[in-house]
């Protein structure tokens, strides 16, 4: 199964296990970003790991300091292998825009239809250096 994508940011193609979210987050106090750990007590999903995942996020709750804390997950070496949004998110995706220009490798952010997500659940993504979502076998 493969999907095309729309790039939002370009960066490293990536592969890992997909985070499918189900409810949006807040990367502020939301994701501990000397882990990547789902820091949010209330979220679906506490407790798991964004580092080194294909993450789908349906959606962000917004704090302008969500880039801050995606560009410290990139530093210390735990960000997403890659970011799949349904809509772009320019105060988060701005925490990559930074981080490349600091020189750090960043990783892809694109963009996919709603309903699209669910497949992608369970399974090994990978993202291509063109946006293409793969499911690796």
């Amino acid at each position: 199964m493969s999907a095309a994508t729309e790039i939002l940011v370009p960066g490293k193609a990536g592969e890992g296990q997909a985070l499918v979210l189900t409810a949006p987050i807040s990367f502020w106090g939301g994701v501990d970003p000397k882990t990547g750990r789902i820091a949010d007590v209330r979220h679906p999903q506490h407790g798991e790991t964004v580092s080194g995942r294909v993450l789908f996020l349906p959606g962000t709750i917004g704090s302008s300091s969500a880039s801050a804390v995606l560009m410290e997950l990139v530093h210390n070496g735990h960000a997403p292998a890659a970011l799949v949004l349904h809509e772009p998110d320019a105060i988060l995706l701005l925490g990559l825009i930074v981080a490349r220009e600091m020189g750090w490798e960043t990783p892809m952010a694109v963009r996919l239809g709603h309903g699209a997500f669910d497949a992608y659940r369970g399974s090994i993504v990978k993202v291509a250096g063109d946006g293409a979502l793969t499911v690796a076998v």
